[in-house]
């Protein structure tokens, strides 16, 4: 059963998410040779506060992450 783990600052709407799932499954399902009904994906959100980008918060920096 291949894995995806994918981590990211949260702040994505329900509908980028979904997107990025079904892509991410059918690019392993390509890559991989294997049933989509096998594959998992799994989505980690990190809060801003939580990121660090060059020794500073992301949300210090006012970084933009819902591009």
């Amino acid at each position: 059963m291949p894995l995806a783990q994918i981590t990211m600052m949260e702040g994505r709407s329900k509908e980028k998410k979904a997107n990025l799932v079904r892509e991410v499954t059918d690019a392993m399902s390509r890559t991989l040779d294997a049933p989509k009904e096998r594959i998992r994906v799994v989505i980690y959100e990190v809060p801003s506060e939580h990121w660090g980008i060059g020794g500073e918060t992301a949300d210090t920096l006012g970084q933009q992450h819902n591009q």
